[in-house]
């Protein structure tokens, strides 16, 4: 058995498990519509006068809730989102973002190359950190006793570029098979992380150091990450910022489903569950919806906006 299938077949969690839409507040919802269709290449699935949301070829991803006058988001001092990752099919299709994206004067963004991920940052209007990524072939990653390998180094922009093709071919928005990868956390202490998203929602480790953890279902690399580089014994953000609202993780069956309720019952952890929903919030009140499959379509977002509500 292979370092990889020895960490599949441990998860609790079903390991067909994936990340599902993120919904953020923002204190401009048509400054942060013309950043995320624009600059980032989202398409706008359904509007109100209060809301927003977007996706990619008809799946969405990405639900915005206007709080008109919302203080920026300020990593310093706070629980809550350190970044959400936009995870691209292809090399080429970073490459064709990134091309796209410093076409529009913005500044470069930020860079690592995980070695099992090269990875852009960005941060939108509001303060919210963005991760555009695109992963390495599973088969090349590197797993030491059910850790995998990862680390923090200079990305070939030059390469991506390259293999983003013809220059004058024109931009046409986010490729189809874009995802939300993962969602990076500040949280407020790394042993109550691992609690609650590995022993309680059953989510393996796979990378773990004093000031940050790292989790996953399936052998992936990692569906969620947190941190306390800036947040350790914070509170949570306070309503009037822009902040993360929710974020979803799709489980693949209703009886992968009922097995994380039934371990947040016996954990004594409130959730409540209504119209097919689940919804749970974490040590710092973030709050999960747990969700059934990915989600198919606007309406189906709109109602999970309404029940999170």
């Amino acid at each position: 058995m292979t370092a990889l299938d020895q960490q599949a077949s441990t998860t609790s969690i079903d390991p067909a498990t994936e990340m599902g839409a993120v919904a953020l507040a923002v204190a401009n919802l048509d400054r942060s519509l013309a950043f995320y269709t624009d600059a980032m290449g989202f398409s706008v699935l359904q509007r109100t006068d209060a809301s927003a949301i977007l996706g990619v070829a008809g799946s969405p991803l990405l639900v915005l809730t206007e709080q008109r006058g919302a203080l920026p988001w300020l990593t310093d001092g706070m629980t809550g989102l350190y970044h959400f990752a936009i995870l691209v099919p292809t090399r080429a299709a970073l490459g064709g973002w990134l091309r796209h994206y410093l076409s529009l004067n913005f500044p470069p963004p930020g860079q690592g190359d995980h070695i099992v991920s090269e990875a852009l940052y960005l941060r939108d209007p509001d303060g919210h950190g963005i991760e555009v990524y695109r992963d390495r072939p599973r088969e090349g990653w590197r797993w030491t006793n059910g850790q995998v390998q990862m680390g923090t180094g200079p990305v070939d922009l030059r390469g991506i570029l390259a293999e983003a093709g013809d220059a004058g071919q024109p931009w046409a928005g986010l490729a189809a098979g874009t995802k939300i990868g993962h969602v990076h956390l500040q949280v407020g202490d790394i042993p109550e992380a691992s609690t609650f998203y590995h022993d309680v929602l059953g989510f393996d480790t796979v990378a773990q150091m004093p000031s940050a953890l790292f989790v996953s279902a399936g052998g992936y690399h990692h569906h969620l990450g947190m941190n306390t580089w800036h947040s350790q014994g914070a509170a949570p953000a306070s309503g009037d910022t822009a902040r993360l609202l929710w974020y979803t993780i799709a489980l693949p069956s209703e009886q992968a489903r009922a097995a994380v309720v039934a371990r947040l019952t016996t954990a004594g952890i409130a959730h409540e569950q209504h119209d097919g929903i689940v919804t749970v919030r974490d040590p710092w009140q973030n709050a999960i919806l747990l969700h059934v499959g990915a989600l198919p379509d606007a309406q189906a977002a709109a109602a999970l906006t309404d029940h999170a509500r």
